[in-house]
């Protein structure tokens, strides 16, 4: 693990493949250490210099008082890449890792490209969060222990395919409750993605962009997908049949094809 200090906040990162290679960050959805990306990250570390950070507020990273922006994140991610001496990389992103790649991609000049995942571009046009998915997140059972909280506001992420692996499960948690965002620095990156608003600037965006998303995704909904085919100049979107929000791990290898491909051609 290695670390840069940016306005005060120290900022953890790993770094995985070779180092001679094109370079690709992975960036983080809400509340999630870098535990999220192992399913990318070994598929990915076989060709590419893999850059891992934590957001601010999660794993080793500090978790300063909130609220924290999005354009925030975005000059971490840069502080991150200017520490690890990477002039250019590809940006992966999911959820509002995605949200984090937009930005990067307005205010910086080391993204190659943009891997968006089960993400949105925000704003009024955006297709939100469910009701009843919103509710589930953040209305535990009062009864509830630690690692029943987690699995209860995981639900609607997630399909019976994760939920009946026990195993796989159970892990899960435990990597969690390890580095996972305490509930401040969890409501402070929520306040991110909920002010978060690229929609009048994907005009911008002039580098490649691969769009991910399941088809089953009750958290951001897939349509959101279909709106930033529809205005990014440089896009392509490839739907994931069946998958959920983190279908990331359900879908890995489906996934990671899409993502090798992607950065294969370029």
């Amino acid at each position: 693990m290695e670390t840069v200090t940016r306005d005060g906040v120290t900022l953890a990162y790993e770094r995985d493949g070779p180092r001679d290679a094109e370079t690709v960050v992975l960036v983080e959805g809400l509340g999630y250490g870098r535990w999220m990306w192992n399913w990318q990250r070994d598929a990915l570390a076989e060709t590419y210099d893999v850059v891992l950070p934590d957001n601010r507020g999660t794993g080793d990273s500090d978790a300063p008082d909130g609220p924290y922006t999005i354009a925030e994140m975005a000059a971490d991610i840069d502080a991150v890449l200017e520490d690890a001496g990477v002039e250019s990389a590809h940006v992966v992103g999911a959820s509002m890792g995605g949200m984090i790649a937009q930005q990067y991609a307005l205010e910086f000049e080391r993204a190659e490209s943009l891997a968006l995942l089960c993400t949105s571009m925000g704003g009024e046009d955006a297709v939100p969060t469910p009701p009843e998915t919103q509710e589930r997140m953040f209305s535990v059972p009062e009864d509830a222990d630690e690692r029943e909280a987690i699995e209860y506001k995981m639900e609607p992420a997630m399909t019976d395919r994760l939920a009946d692996d026990e195993e796989l499960l159970e892990r899960i948690i435990d990597w969690r409750l390890d580095s996972d965002a305490p509930p401040a620095a969890r409501e402070a990156q929520g306040a991110a993605v909920a002010a978060f608003d690229a929609s009048d600037r994907l005009d911008d965006i002039d580098v490649p962009v691969l769009l991910l998303h399941g088809t089953e995704d009750r958290v951001l909904p897939a349509e959101n997908s279909e709106l930033l085919d529809e205005r990014l100049p440089d896009s392509r979107l490839e739907f994931v049949e069946g998958g959920p929000h983190l279908f990331f791990i359900e879908d890995a290898e489906t996934v990671n094809d899409h993502l090798l491909s992607f950065l294969g051609d370029r």
